[in-house]
Order: C-alpha cells, then sequence, then structure tokens
C-alpha cells in the first residue's frame, strides 16, 4: 500500500488531495497546524506539524512512500513562509528517506505560450500580489536546493473552479489566466505524480480534461 504524508491537509487542496487517496487505497498522514481544528479528514492519522521545520517534517515523513505539501499560511508573511517551507520539507524529507515530494502551487508564477509568467503579464491580476511572489520564492527555494528528493509543483494553469464539476481528468498546458480545474481534478494529477511520476523537478500546470 501507497504511504503518503499530507503537509496542509485541512485546506481545499490538502482535503482533495485526502478523498482522493482514499480512492486509491493509499495510507496517509494528514498533518495540521491545529488537529482540533479539523474534523472531516476521512480515515487519514491526523497529527500536528510544522511544515517550516526540518525536524518535524523528518520526523512526520518516516516511513512514507511520498510527500504533498499543500500548505498555506497567513500568520507568517508569503516571502517568508515559503521558502521556509520549501527549505524545511526538502531537508526534513531527505533526512526521512521520503524519495518524492509533489507540492501545489499557483498559475502566477507558470510561463504561458510566449514564456512569460503569467504574473508578467499585462493586465494580471495584482490583489494578492505578495501572496503570489512569496510562492515564487518558494519555487525559486525548491530550484536552488541540493536535494536527493525528486519533487515537483503542480499548479491550476490558470485559477480554481469553485463550483465546477470534477471532469475525473486533467491536461497539462502553458499557463493561461482562461484555464480552470476543480480541486478534485487536481489532486488527481497530485496522485497520478506520486504513483507513476513522469516529471522531476519542474513546475507544471493542468487544466480539467472537460
Amino acid at each position: 500500500m501507497t504511504r503518503i504524508v499530507v503537509f496542509g491537509a485541512g485546506g481545499r487542496a490538502g482535503r482533495a488531495v485526502l478523498a482522493e487517496a482514499a480512492r486509491r487505497g493509499w495510507d496517509v498522514t494528514a498533518v495540521v497546524r491545529d488537529p482540533g481544528r479539523h474534523s472531516g479528514l476521512g480515515r487519514a492519522a491526523v497529527v500536528a506539524g510544522d511544515v517550516t521545520s526540518a525536524d518535524s517534517v523528518a520526523a512526520l515523513s518516516a516511513g512514507h512512500d511520498a510527500a504533498v505539501h499543500a500548505a498555506a499560511s497567513l500568520a507568517v508573511p508569503a516571502a517568508e513562509f515559503f521558502p521556509a517551507a520549501a527549505s524545511a520539507l526538502l531537508t526534513g524529507l531527505g533526512s526521512a528517506g521520503v524519495p518524492r515530494l509533489v507540492a501545489v502551487g499557483l498559475a502566477s508564477q507558470l510561463p504561458d505560450v510566449t514564456g512569460t509568467p503569467l504574473i508578467d503579464t499585462p493586465g494580471y491580476p495584482s490583489e494578492y500580489r505578495d501572496f503570489m511572489l512569496g510562492h515564487g520564492a518558494g519555487l525559486t527555494a525548491f530550484r536552488r536546493a541540493s536535494t536527493p528528493v525528486d519533487w515537483l509543483v503542480v499548479a491550476p494553469a490558470g485559477d480554481f473552479d469553485h463550483g465546477g464539476t470534477p471532469s475525473g481528468g486533467y491536461r497539462i498546458v502553458p499557463g493561461s489566466a482562461s484555464a480552470l480545474i476543480t480541486y478534485a481534478d487536481l489532486a488527481v494529477a497530485v496522485a497520478d505524480e506520486i504513483e507513476r511520476p513522469r516529471h522531476h523537478r519542474l513546475l507544471v500546470g493542468v487544466e480539467a480534461a472537460g
């Protein structure tokens, strides 16, 4: 049986990954900051942990086949949180011998068909620019790390479709502000990259297949 540990399991992306893992019959450890604030996480073993602490990551990840990073924080500036999480994950997972990490990213860092990151394209929304830049700093930390961990960042190619019906699949595409994907379909992409990894140390964008 595949065993995975999901950091940020209480958020929308994390919960979708838990549901997809349960559908596949996987054994899951769900890591959240405060287990008392999270219910309805299914059959997963819910534990407290800190994704920005390499020691915490190592202790909670030991014995797992892969890890998922779906954590975010509004209590810490994004420019600090995401690089700290990336560094702690790669260090902790490496210490624990966990070979694969799939992280949930943002479309803002994806290149469009011209090769320009969406965040730098004319008219791209800037309301959450600090959060986007924080994700970018985390991606930079992944790319600069010397690590035995094979990592991948999977991002919606455009935005999350909060009210849509899952298609059950996805396509890998360049960044596009018009692309949409549900959390459930993104979770399928995350699980596929754990089950049969095809992309290594990259950022990829996905949209709904339907």
